[in-house]
């Protein structure tokens, strides 16, 4: 049973009453898929000929770095979609791997009855372009990320980026070991590495809590 108001919270839809779903989704075939926790839902190079949104639960997407070391790019909640942008296009297929943190329930909706949904409603259209594009402009970032070679290079991005051109203060959203698996290394190296910046004046770190110094010196560190 389709949870119509969970559906209409998630960027696909958005804007949609649960009313309005209910009407558009009768007239597509979609099917829901279930997966146990640690469960491979898609892997890397599959092709990708169907929207899956996540209905119940979250999914981990990971991929290889440059030395085949295994980096998890991000979590998906419900109802997000995934990799939505890999739906159309000549290499349709998905780029990361995706296994399921807990028990998962996915709705899996074929690229052609998609399609239909697309092509008869504006709103999904327009949503569908944004999600699209958000995404994009996500994994570019993401992918500069992790073209960075050291882990203080990494720390050095990671907090820049959340501090902006403002703020000078910053509160970590993950924990040390989310952070360590977020930048691909292990969490003695991540803190070692958040170690050295602090003594050695680019940061002062307090639990969750780190300021930057220098931001021009962390710059210079992303230049190498």
């Amino acid at each position: 049973m389709l949870n119509y108001d969970l559906l209409s919270r998630s960027p696909i839809f958005r804007g949609l009453t649960p009313e309005q779903l209910t009407t558009i989704l009768q007239g597509v075939h979609y099917q829901i898929r279930n997966f146990e926790k640690n469960e491979l839902v898609v892997h890397a190079g599959d092709e990708c000929n169907r929207l899956f949104i996540v209905l119940r639960g979250s999914v981990k997407g990971e991929m290889a770095d440059y030395t085949g070391k295994t980096i998890k790019i991000e979590d998906i909640e419900a109802p997000r979609p995934l990799a939505a942008a890999f739906l159309f296009g000549q290499n349709n297929r998905f780029p990361v791997t995706v296994i399921a943190n807990e028990q998962v329930s996915l709705l899996s909706i074929e690229r052609v009855e998609f399609l239909k949904l697309l092509q008869h409603d504006s709103q999904i259209l327009t949503n569908y372009l944004n999600s699209i594009s958000s995404r994009a402009q996500f994994l570019s970032q993401r992918m500069k990320f992790l073209s960075f070679k050291t882990i203080r290079q990494k720390i050095a991005h990671y907090l820049l980026d959340l501090a902006g051109d403002r703020l000078a203060v910053v509160e970590l959203p993950l924990s040390q070991a989310q952070l360590a698996e977020f930048f691909g290394v292990t969490r003695p190296s991540l803190g070692r590495a958040m170690g050295e910046l602090d003594q050695e004046g680019y940061i002062e770190v307090q639990r969750r809590t780190v300021r930057i110094l220098d931001k021009q010196k962390m710059n210079d560190l992303l230049k190498g």
